[in-house]
C-alpha cells in the first residue's frame, strides 16, 4: 500500500500505456518524475483525448511521449487520475520511430517497480524521447538507452572488464557474454555469439554507435542482457517489430530496431 499523500497536483510525468476500462474510463500507466511508475484510473477520460494545453476536459493532453503535468488522488496501489495537461513544447515522434518509443515504454513497464521514484531514469527517458524526435536513425539512440537503463536499475555490465581474468577489455579481442557471469575473452570456442572488444569499449565510454557491425553486436548483447532481467517475460514490441520486418516496406516506412 502506498503511504504517500492522498492528493498529488501537477506532477511532471509521461503516459506509458493506456487501455479502456468499462464504458468511459481508462487504465493509465504513468511514469512520474517524483513518484515513479504507477497504475491509475482515469474515470470519464474516453472522449476527452487530444493535444491541448488547457480547457476541453481534465484529460485533454493524455497521450504517450508528451511531457505532462499529472494530478491524482488516493493512497492505494491504483489511485484516480484527476487531470493531465501538456507541459512544455509539444513533442512529435516521426512515424518511423513510433515503435521505438513504444519499446522504451514497455521496458519501463516491465523492468521498474511501482511507486519507486527514479528521477535519473526519468531524465534519461525524457532525453531519449527528444533524441528520437530529431534522429535520422533510431538504433544508436536505443542502444544507448538500454545500456544506461540497465546501469540505473542496478543491472549494469562491466563492458570494459574481462570477468574471467580481471583484465581490461582489449579492442583487438572478441568476447563471449554470459548474463550471469559477465564477459570472457573468446578462445575459439563454439560460442554462437561473440562481441568485439572495440564495440565493448565504445559502450563502456558511452559512445553513440554508428557502424553497422558495432550496432549489430550491441543489439545482440543488449538483447541477452535484457532477456536475463525480464526472467522469461515477453516484450510485445519485439513481436510487432518482427511482423513489420517480414513485410516488404517501401522507402520511408517504419524503422524497427528494438533489441
Amino acid at each position: 500500500m502506498n503511504s504517500g499523500p492522498a492528493r498529488i497536483q501537477l506532477s511532471p510525468g509521461y503516459v506509458l500505456h493506456q487501455r479502456p476500462f468499462r464504458d468511459t474510463s481508462q487504465i493509465v500507466e504513468i511514469f512520474s518524475r517524483d513518484h515513479g511508475r504507477m497504475t491509475t484510473f482515469a474515470r470519464g477520460a474516453r472522449g476527452q483525448r487530444g493535444v491541448k494545453r488547457s480547457g476541453s476536459g481534465r484529460f485533454a493532453g493524455l497521450q504517450c511521449f508528451q511531457r505532462l503535468l499529472l494530478s491524482w488522488q488516493g493512497r492505494g496501489e491504483a489511485p484516480s487520475l484527476t487531470g493531465a495537461e501538456v507541459d512544455g513544447p509539444l513533442l512529435f515522434l516521426p512515424a518511423a520511430h513510433w515503435i521505438s518509443g513504444c519499446y522504451l515504454n514497455e521496458l519501463l513497464l516491465k523492468l521498474t517497480a511501482q511507486h519507486d521514484p527514479q528521477p535519473d531514469l526519468f531524465a534519461l527517458y525524457e532525453r531519449t524521447l527528444q533524441q528520437l524526435a530529431l534522429a535520422t536513425a533510431a538504433e544508436p539512440v536505443l542502444r544507448a538507452f538500454e545500456k544506461q537503463l540497465l546501469e540505473l536499475l542496478g543491472f549494469g555490465l562491466e563492458f570494459g572488464l574481462d570477468a574471467g581474468s580481471g583484465e581490461p577489455v582489449s579492442a583487438t579481442e572478441r568476447y563471449r557474454f554470459d548474463p550471469g557471469d559477465g564477459l570472457h575473452r573468446d578462445a575459439g570456442s563454439s560460442s554462437t555469439f561473440t562481441v568485439s572488444g572495440r564495440t565493448l569499449l565504445a559502450l563502456a565510454h558511452d559512445e553513440l554507435l554508428q557502424e553497422p557491425e558495432a550496432l549489430h553486436e550491441a543489439r545482440a548483447l543488449m538483447r541477452l542482457a535484457i532477456d536475463h532481467c525480464l526472467e522469461g517475460r515477453e516484450l510485445r514490441t519485439r513481436a510487432v517489430a518482427r511482423s513489420m520486418a517480414r513485410l516488404e516496406r517501401p522507402v520511408g516506412s517504419a524503422e524497427v530496431h528494438p533489441s
